[in-house]
């Protein structure tokens, strides 16, 4: 099994962490922001070592595949050197700040023959899965709509604060690439269709003690090459909303949304009849089937998710870069670096109040 480090020991390093050790890898060693905080971790989540910093723990001999879970600011300058050193590396989104640096990274990972993932974990929810067959294999009809949101509430409030709130350490997008690109990401994948225009409106609320503040909430119009229309609302200060990722997409013959705070089930709506399709290994496609790990009525969530995100990436290190695939099965650096580009055109979009292109 490969041998795994992690970069990065807040909420989300758990959650890399945890997802490892449901593979059965080792976790060889963690960093945190100090050398005395990563031993308070390592300790904390029995891991053997503590590496006395992050530069040290992504060029390390005793690792082969690292975990960048740092601040957004770290991302492009960890992973450039985790590459280079030959290590496969999964990085937090989103990959970089800027699209050069994203475009760059991925190029970086083709020459070096290295597996380069990024977590974008809801396309692992089955249901999410079966929505993407029944719109791959025709029973949907025609892509004509889709629209949704992603909510959440945690800086509602104006003394509600946190690192990436800032700028500099999280980059000049926070909503739309903290949990916008979730969205784009997971309905890009469902439809094979992918956004080529956009327009937008941001919102900022006022911060206790007046800190300038990234985005709290994105409003967008889009338009897709499969000549798809759609709007989509993104947000970080809607109470009660805890992580509430919805879409719809509505084809000339069904429509199918998907709610992630209730994954277990699939919303197939038709002029005739509307039903609601349940998890059930048995009964669904080929790939929802293959990540219901556990029978029907044996709720799967988002540690699921990351675990089987996890896996295929393991399995892609041990198979030479694919997983035994055409084309790997995991998010990959390239499907990050189209999300960079996409938050730049929400950014530039929202600045001047025009329709923008995406490359």
């Amino acid at each position: 099994m490969p041998r795994t480090a992690i970069a990065g020991t807040g909420m989300i390093g758990r959650v890399h962490l945890d997802a490892v050790r449901r593979t059965g890898a080792p976790v060889v060693g963690v960093s945190a922001s100090t050398p005395a905080r990563a031993k308070e971790a390592a300790t904390a989540l029995g891991v053997e070592r503590a590496f006395d910093s992050s530069e040290e723990l992504v060029t390390s001999d005793e690792v082969d595949v690292v975990h960048i879970c740092t601040p957004n600011d770290a991302h492009a300058r960890l992973a450039e050197l985790a590459l280079r050193a030959g290590k496969h590396v999964v990085c937090e989104k989103p990959l970089t700040t800027s699209s050069a640096e994203a475009d760059a990274l991925a190029g970086l990972a083709r020459a070096r023959g290295v597996v380069a993932a990024v977590p974008f974990v809801y396309r692992y929810h089955p249901m999410a899965a079966e929505a993407r067959a029944r719109v791959r294999d025709g029973r949907a009809g025609e892509v004509r709509l889709v629209h949704g949101h992603y909510l959440q509430d945690w800086l509602a409030l104006p003394e509600d604060t946190n690192w990436r709130v800032d700028a500099v350490a999280g980059g000049p997008s926070r909503a739309f690439a903290d949990i916008g690109s979730h969205w784009f990401d997971l309905v890009e994948w469902v439809t094979g269709h992918r956004v080529v225009e956009l327009t937008a409106l941001t919102q900022t609320v006022d911060r206790a003690g007046g800190r300038p503040a990234t985005e709290d909430v994105v409003q967008l119009l889009v338009r897709t090459d499969g000549g798809a229309t759609g709007a989509v609302t993104v947000s970080q200060i809607s109470p009660g909303r805890k992580n509430r990722l919805w879409f719809e997409v509505d084809g000339a013959r069904t429509a199918l949304a998907f709610d992630q705070e209730a994954p277990e089930s699939l919303f197939v709506g038709s002029r005739g009849e509307n039903v609601e399709a349940l998890r059930d290994p048995a009964l669904l496609s080929p790939e929802a089937a293959r990540l219901s790990v556990v029978p029907g009525g044996h709720p799967m969530g988002y540690l699921d998710c990351f675990a089987a995100f996890v896996r295929d990436v393991h399995t892609a290190v041990r198979e030479g870069g694919t997983g035994g695939q055409d084309a790997p099965s995991f998010p990959t650096f390239d499907d990050a670096a189209r999300m960079v580009r996409l938050t730049e055109a929400v950014l530039a979009s929202a600045a001047d109040r025009s329709w923008k292109e995406v490359d």
